[in-house]
């Protein structure tokens, strides 16, 4: 248990299964215990109106403690059901003492494994309390607790609608973050594309495209869910706050068209790489058409002397070979030279 009164906190908060955090403008109480736990001591006697309570769970193993949690304090046990689901459907339901929704958030991942780091995370906002599941142990939201440890901005002084705010924003900042990372890599596969042109640069477009599209299917809900909230006359949402969620879906609406921009960059890469591919093609057919144009003449003339005819005028020459290579040479020789000039071998850069 950790316990901080106006100041900062004594331990450094580590990732537990479950965090508590109770705060308002002058106070704030921080403590991390099992999922166990919290279905045992907490309960909505616990909840006063003086401050707001934000429960975070990481992981969503413990089902049973979930759910026993959830019937302490009146939630619904089909939303229990909806968030062990391997997948939900992003949507928002309002009941008369909560209201609930799933987002998918991403991660920049570490590995560079051309991966998405992918989690689904669930939220019941209810007056003066925020629950957030977490499907994975990450860490999603460190901002928001540095701004309430540190009583940086509104946080301490708004409501619980307001740090779920705070934790719709930092979601976005990842797609933000993700999105960076991917435009990075398309800058250097474009740098690249014309100086390579190998296979691997075409499996890392398509790799970015699909990047791009899982990107496109996670923040079209999102702003969605931004709408909802914008428009809704929940009683948990306070009016004064809905321009935050406001901002939530133009941040949601620029990166969505920062995608299809580079959507439309990586298109047109994929594009240059097959032209550059059949440029790099026709470079080499004209090459062997140059040197077949050379041989062709030289084999006819090879094919005439290579006949088995006994009555040749140029049998009987004692110079005739040596003739044969001469002419040769110098139709071979001028030929190069006609190419030469008008710029057939010349390698485009």
């Amino acid at each position: 248990m950790i316990v901080v009164l106006s100041g900062k906190p004594i331990e450094k908060l580590n990732m537990s299964s479950c965090q508590l955090y109770k705060y308002n403008q002058s106070f704030f109480f921080i403590q991390k215990e099992s999922s166990s736990y919290f279905a045992e001591n907490f309960s909505t006697n616990d909840l006063d109106n003086d401050h707001v309570y934000w429960l975070n769970y990481h992981g969503l193993d413990e089902k049973e403690n979930i759910g026993d949690l959830a019937k302490k304090l009146g939630i619904d046990k089909l939303i229990i059901e909806a968030l062990h689901l391997p997948v939900r459907r992003p949507k928002i339901e309002e009941y008369p003492s909560f209201i609930y929704f799933t987002v998918s958030s991403l991660l920049p991942n570490d590995n560079q494994d051309n991966t998405l780091n992918k989690d689904q995370i669930s939220f019941i906002l209810g007056s003066n309390y925020l629950i957030s599941y977490q499907d994975k142990s990450s860490c999603h939201f460190s901002e928001v607790r540095d701004r309430i440890e540190n009583s940086r901005g509104k946080i301490r002084s708004k409501g619980a609608d307001f740090l779920m705010h705070r934790m719709l924003e930092s979601v976005i900042d990842n797609y933000f973050e993700v999105l960076s990372d991917t435009i990075k890599n398309i800058e250097e596969i474009d740098e690249k594309i014309l100086k390579y042109q190998s296979k691997q640069l075409f499996r890392d477009l398509e790799n970015e495209k699909r990047k791009l599209i899982i990107l496109r299917k996670i923040v079209l809900p999102m702003r969605e869910i931004c709408s909802e909230l914008l428009s809704s006359d929940s009683i948990f949402i306070q009016k004064d706050n809905t321009r935050y969620f406001n901002n939530l879906q133009k941040s949601c609406n620029t990166i969505l068209e920062e995608i299809d921009a580079n959507k439309q960059i990586l298109e047109g890469l994929a594009n240059l790489y097959y032209a550059a591919q059949g440029q790099r093609m026709n470079q080499i057919m004209k090459f062997l058409t140059v040197i077949s144009s050379i041989f062709i003449p030289l084999t006819f003339i090879v094919g005439i002397y290579g006949m088995n005819f006994k009555y040749m005028p140029e049998l009987d020459n004692p110079k005739g070979y040596f003739n044969v290579l001469v002419v040769m040479a110098i139709l071979s020789i001028s030929l190069l030279l006609y190419f030469i000039r008008k710029g057939w071998l010349n390698r485009e850069k």
